[in-house]
């Protein structure tokens, strides 16, 4: 809410004998009327000044965080973070989220929360998906978070998780295709959007499925320190297939994909790591992997080759981490198996999605506030006029 800014200059008081004559009444009066025009302009700078945006994604394996400030074709991130906190670590186990998980949120979430402080957020939106959905105290948990760290969860359903996702990085969605395949791994589940684009050339979500798989249970199950047998990482795929093959018999995708008229793209950190392997890059570069096209073949070959080491020989490779290296395998035996039921030679890769998508939410959201406003203040202008005008034309009683 902006403060108004008021004039609280003090009547002027009569001058003592021998002291300074008073400025003469005209100058008096032209810094009165300076000051009241400094004081419109701070107000209206003030106006006219744009929110800062804050969003959080709270997954079953990490807590991001983006700040970003509007701009005319999108938005500038002017602050972000990123912590692994397992919070669906032991999940499948013991059906709730642990005290250790709830310990590791709660620091980062901290964290996130002085962030947005510190860049004087003014619009605010922080969500949590699977693990929340899947626990069954996962309103307890939103309760804790309420309140150690002063900061409102909304566990959303995986229907506005595949909605966000769409909108995150529909920017990179080529509208040379009539239809697309956008799947994002996390986790603990791992979301299939199926998109066409309307006569406007927007993308529009035909139908969507969740699958209960991601690489934080998978990987937990199958384990990650040993190479995982051939059958077993046949097994994974089969077991994600199960849930596709079903979606794929609904829709009728493989002929679509014959016409060439399907675009693939992947929004998960596998499929960011991946790529970032394939390019040989030594130090992660968004720039390079956000918005890349690659070569689907090249991604399962390369899928098939981490099948077969150890989590150290996996640890040893350039740009993997000591979290991704565990969680890969899995990651990988998921899009193999989507590559298996829709075999499209390109897929493009998107460092982006819920984050991003909760962000163009929230700014779509307060432009249609400020339309609703700006209506409504042109209606008042033509009332008060008409009103005026109306006023003037009476005849007075003599």
């Amino acid at each position: 809410m902006h403060k108004n800014i008021t004039n609280n200059n003090s009547p002027a008081k009569a001058p003592k004998e021998g002291s300074k004559k008073s400025p003469p009444k005209q100058q008096n009066r032209s810094n009165s009327n300076r000051n009241r025009n400094n004081n419109r302009n701070r107000f209206k700078n003030q106006q006219n000044k744009g929110h800062v945006y804050g969003v959080v994604d709270l997954g079953t394996n990490n807590c991001r965080l983006l700040v970003a400030v509007p701009q005319q074709n999108g938005f500038r991130v002017i602050d972000s973070f990123s912590r692994i906190v397992r919070l669906g670590e032991g999940l499948k186990e013991e059906k709730r989220i642990s005290d250790q998980a709830t310990e590791r949120t709660v620091s980062a979430l901290k964290i996130c929360m002085d962030k947005m402080k510190r860049r004087g957020v003014t619009r605010m939106w922080n969500v949590a998906t699977q693990a929340c959905r899947e626990a069954e105290n996962g309103d307890h948990f939103v309760k804790t978070i309420e309140e150690q760290v002063k900061i409102k969860l909304d566990i959303i359903d995986p229907k506005e998780e595949a909605r966000l996702a769409v909108m995150g990085c529909k920017a990179l969605l080529d509208t040379n295709y009539n239809r697309g395949i956008v799947f994002d791994i996390g986790g603990g589940s791992t979301e299939i959007i199926w998109i066409e684009y309307n006569e406007k050339r927007i993308p529009e979500i035909i139908d969507w499925i969740s699958i209960p798989l991601g690489v934080v249970n998978l990987s937990e199950e199958y384990g990650t320190e040993k190479v995982l047998p051939a059958e077993h990482y046949q097994e994974m795929k089969e077991r994600v297939k199960e849930h596709i093959v079903p979606f794929e018999d609904k829709h009728k995708i493989r002929s679509s994909i014959d016409e060439n008229r399907v675009q693939l793209m992947g929004t998960s950190g596998t499929v960011t790591t991946l790529t970032s392997m394939h390019l040989n890059q030594a130090v992660y570069d968004r720039n390079e992997v956000d918005g890349a096209w690659m070569k689907s073949k090249d991604l399962v070959n390369l899928c098939t080759d981490l099948a077969k080491l150890d989590y150290k020989e996996r640890l040893a490779l350039n740009n993997i981490g000591n979290d991704r290296a565990e969680l890969v395998v899995a990651g990988c035996a998921i899009f193999d198996a989507l590559i298996d039921v829709w075999p499209i030679d390109d897929c493009r890769v998107a460092d982006r999605g819920i984050r991003e998508g909760m962000l163009h939410h929230l700014m779509d959201e307060q432009r249609r506030i400020n339309k609703a406003k700006r209506r409504k203040r042109s209606r008042r202008r033509y009332y008060l006029k008409r009103n005026n005008k109306n006023n003037a034309e009476e005849p007075t009683n003599d």
